[in-house]
């Protein structure tokens, strides 16, 4: 999936492989993470000013809020994985 980019609304993308949860951010946890990341300064505000309604978790320890439902999210990563893994069946099969 190197280079595939996961949409995360209003013009904003993340590279998919690097994203290891999009979660809901309503639960007390979720904003305690949320808070964390903001004081140690890893925190991305992908909204552009719209209500937080998805947030995804990169490998790196970034946490990017995301306006775009989290169901919305999880099926837009869901199909680039599928794209990808269809790319590489494709080039397996080249002699």
């Amino acid at each position: 999936m190197a280079g595939k980019l996961l949409n995360l609304g209003f013009g904003n993308a993340v590279v998919a492989r690097r994203v290891l949860a999009i979660v809901n951010p309503s639960s007390a946890p979720m904003k305690r993470l949320r808070e964390e990341a903001r004081q140690a300064q890893r925190l991305i505000d992908a909204t552009q000013g719209r209500r937080t309604r998805s947030i995804i978790i990169t490998d790196s320890g970034h946490v990017i809020l995301s306006a775009v439902q989290t169901e919305t999210m999880a099926q837009r990563l869901e199909q680039t994985r599928l794209e990808d893994a269809s790319v590489s069946l494709l080039e397996e099969d080249k002699p």
